[in-house]
């Protein structure tokens, strides 16, 4: 184990340590959507989970754990905003 102070120097390495943290975070909030689901009692089919787990956008991953606050159905997670559409 590396000490707590240790800074890794190589470009290499700084870049796939950043890559494992933005996937790691990523997985987390993938997560936290399913859960937030789960708590509120919605039963979550494998396609859902599936596509929230492969979604790699944490812009996207943030509106949908806003969303699971709120919907009524998983289907509902991915439908557009309300109001008028293009």
């Amino acid at each position: 184990m590396l000490p707590p102070a240790y800074e890794w120097r190589t470009e290499f390495a700084r870049r796939h340590i950043a890559e494992g943290k933005a996937e790691g975070k990523a997985e987390g909030k993938a997560e936290d959507v399913l859960a937030v689901l789960e708590a509120r009692g919605i039963a979550v089919p494998e396609t859902v989970r599936d596509r929230v787990r492969q979604c790699g956008d944490a812009h996207q991953q943030d509106r949908w754990v806003r969303r699971a606050a709120v919907v009524n159905t998983p289907d509902e997670l991915f439908d557009r905003a309300p109001g008028p559409q293009p």
